[in-house]
């Protein structure tokens, strides 16, 4: 079976550089043979994390349906937008709800927990996003999966894709297949060992 991986912008906004990147991300990690998944935030709208609203009406539907996608994948592709050196709140919030999930029903159900996740970040400015990315991984890491050690980062965004999606700079392609191989290789070795 090949391994199961959830594409994820962390970006809702029209044209969103990160959004591109998840396409091409998705396509990559097809052609390299994982079952690939894309989804948008923007389909799963959610309140700011807040301990009284889930005192008063539990985990948010929208959360439980994100938690339940998540946990069916082997691994996630995260796309992530940087908001001033750090992680943008669409994000950040997504993240924190679905951490905060620990049941489904009457079973115990930690959708992060075990999963494999691999960044990307894509950005107009010099640093291509990789700033922000130092803290989503520490906060990935804190909420239970295991981080890749490759990543990538595209500069120059707005002109880095061809018309049909493509990363146009040969060396950045390169290391977007890098990172996919490894998010695969990765997601086989724990689906392997749990078969």
């Amino acid at each position: 079976m090949p391994p199961k991986i959830l594409v994820l912008p962390g970006s809702n906004r029209t044209g969103s550089f990160n959004a591109a990147l998840a396409a091409a991300v998705a396509v990559e990690l097809a052609q390299q043979g994982a079952d690939v998944s894309r989804i948008s935030l923007i389909d799963y709208p959610l309140p700011i994390v807040d301990e009284n609203l889930k005192n008063e009406s539990g985990i948010p539907e929208n959360a439980m349906k994100l938690g339940r996608q998540i946990a069916a994948h082997d691994g996630v592709f995260l796309c992530c937008p940087e908001y001033n050196s750090s992680i943008p709140p669409l994000l950040k919030n997504m993240i924190d709800w679905v951490s905060l999930i620990s049941k489904d029903g009457d079973k115990p159900f930690k959708p992060w927990a075990g999963r494999y996740v691999a960044l990307g970040s894509a950005s107009n400015g010099k640093f291509a996003g990789i700033r922000g990315l130092y803290h989503v991984r520490s906060v990935m890491m804190n909420v239970g999966t295991q981080v890749i050690s490759e990543q990538c980062s595209i500069g120059a965004a707005a002109s880095a894709y061809d018309e049909s999606g493509n990363l146009k700079d040969e060396r950045s392609q390169a290391i977007l297949s890098s990172t996919c191989r490894s998010l695969i290789a990765h997601c086989a070795m724990a689906t392997s060992m749990r078969g």
